[in-house]
């Protein structure tokens, strides 16, 4: 391209023409000959991930600006993704963009320049989390004093899991669940919370059964080790995790993004053992402990309340003189009871010689006669009246015979000779039935009145009394007469004194009824 351009004259008249992409692609040649691979130092400006995966950032200083493209596979192998305003070292190929005019390097490696890079975009990513809330103590979620299940998030191969599963065996042996992660590189931060979101998607008294408590684990290392726990994916997930989340990353001394977002922090994994469960032995004797406290506070409340009760005891009347008072009431009552039921007898004699006043059977037999009368009035009306009916139909059927053929007649005299006949048997069985309706009112009142009367209290083993023709009520009675006469059901026996006149016999107006 040089030589082209030295050779030209300097009036250019005999200068060669280029097209615009003959000319784009000597530069390109020229700038990819001059400078293969470059490495560049400078700050992270302007990033861009569009949805292809492939990154676009800016790299400047205090007077250039380096346009630079990482493709998709390599973002997806760093170990610590760009952010604006990071200092970095790039590596790669510089090169044109013919599209845009421009030249740019194709990123093929990108690392932090040194350590201040990596706290810098440490504390940046602390500070935003932190605005966020997610390291509020409020958030914090208490661990379960004895967890059954136990999800622990480490590597499979490490000594971190060894030393926990020991841990656990001497304290308290719990069921423990491992998700095997890369605890280190490119895919440790999103194994990890992949891992975190896997343990709280598990159904509660599912075939897998989910953890009450998590583990995440790693055992000591340098900063670019342990950053996979610094990454912003790894820290939402522990924040969003509804199970409670121990951190265990490291020595005591590191610290990790994920120490300040989840509900505990142990400085080993073998302390967020004994932070997750309690000495099973610890609790056997505090344990045995409370046994014995229970037993000796069981044993003197029960002797004090036995001496307390015996006080009592000794304060109370004998049981004999408490039932004084109610037998001396059941004496008293029992004397009363007699005479309450003889005054209780009598007002229900007088209230059923009352009612059976009203009963009079002569006011029920003229009430029959009456409606007997009163249907046969209508059953003597209703055959004039039918005759009438049916001679002013023939009168009918006479006026327009003329005009009706013999069938319809016939037809209608069929017709009419039914409608009387079910007239007539309806009338009948009203009749019949009305007269049954009186019939069965005249027996219940009749049966009603056998009941009530004494000649039927006769027959349930009772007796009249009568000393010298007069009912006997009492016994003062029954030894001032001469003789007495006791009338049963089948008939009258009579003891002493002279029989008295013969007369019809009477219901008495009131008298007095023994049992057998």
């Amino acid at each position: 391209m040089s030589d082209l351009i030295d050779d030209a004259p300097s009036d250019g008249g005999n200068a060669p023409e280029f097209t615009v992409s003959e000319l784009s692609g000597a530069v390109k040649r020229t700038i990819e000959g001059e400078f293969a691979f470059v490495r560049v130092r400078g700050e992270v400006g302007r990033v861009s991930r569009p949805r292809s995966g492939h990154v676009y950032l800016d790299l400047k200083d205090d007077r250039a600006v380096i346009s630079g493209v990482m493709w998709k596979g390599t973002a997806s192998k760093l170990q610590t993704q760009p952010e604006e305003g990071m200092e970095v070292i790039a590596t790669g190929r510089l090169t044109t963009f013919p599209g845009q005019s421009k030249y740019q390097i194709v990123i093929e490696d990108i690392r932090p320049a040194g350590m201040g890079a990596l706290m810098a975009m440490l504390e940046k990513r602390k500070a935003m989390l932190a605005a966020e809330g997610l390291f509020a103590p409020e958030r914090k979620q208490a661990l379960p004093y004895l967890p059954e299940v136990i999800g622990v998030v480490t590597s499979p191969s490490g000594a971190v899991i060894r030393d926990i599963l020991h841990r656990l065996r001497e304290r308290f042996p719990r069921k423990v669940l491992i998700w095997p992660v890369a605890v280190q590189g490119a895919k440790c931060a999103p194994e990890v919370a992949r891992a975190i979101a896997g343990f709280n998607a598990l159904t509660p008294g599912g075939m897998v059964p989910r953890p009450d408590l998590l583990i995440v684990a790693r055992g000591g290392g340098s900063i670019e080790d342990l950053w996979g726990f610094n990454e912003e994916i790894v820290a939402r997930a522990a924040a969003a995790s509804d199970i409670p989340l121990i951190s265990a990353v490291g020595h005591e001394t590191d610290t990790t993004l994920i120490d300040f977002v989840s509900d505990k922090r142990a400085p080993t994994p073998t302390a967020a053992a004994e932070l997750a469960v309690p000495v099973r032995l610890d609790l056997l004797g505090w344990l045995g402990d409370m046994q014995a406290r229970l037993g000796r506070s069981v044993g003197q409340r029960l002797d004090v309340r036995g001496q307390r009760l015996r006080d009592l005891a000794r304060a109370m009347p004998r049981a004999e003189t408490l039932l004084d008072g109610p037998r001396q009431r059941l004496d008293t009552l029992s004397d009363r009871l007699p005479q309450a039921l003889i005054r209780s007898v009598q007002l229900r004699r007088v209230q059923l010689s009352e009612r059976t006043g009203s009963l009079r059977p002569a006011l029920l037999t003229r009430g029959l006669d009456s409606e007997r009368r009163r249907l046969g009035e209508r059953s003597g009306r209703i055959d004039p009246a039918l005759v009438r009916l049916m001679a002013a139909r023939r009168e009918s059927l006479k006026l327009r015979s003329d005009r009706l053929s013999l069938r319809g007649v016939q037809r209608d005299l069929a017709a009419g000779r039914e409608r009387l006949v079910g007239l007539e048997r309806r009338l009948s069985e009203t009749g019949r039935g009305q007269l049954r309706t009186l019939r069965g009112r005249l027996d219940a009142v009749e049966r009603l009145r056998l009941t009530l009367g004494y000649e039927a209290t006769l027959e349930r083993g009772f007796a009249v009394v009568r000393g010298d023709g007069q009912v006997v009520t009492t016994r003062a009675a029954a030894a001032a007469a001469s003789g007495l006469e006791i009338q049963f059901a089948d008939g009258r026996f009579r003891i002493g004194g002279t029989a008295p006149r013969k007369s019809a016999p009477k219901p008495p107006e009131q008298g007095s009824l023994f049992g057998e």
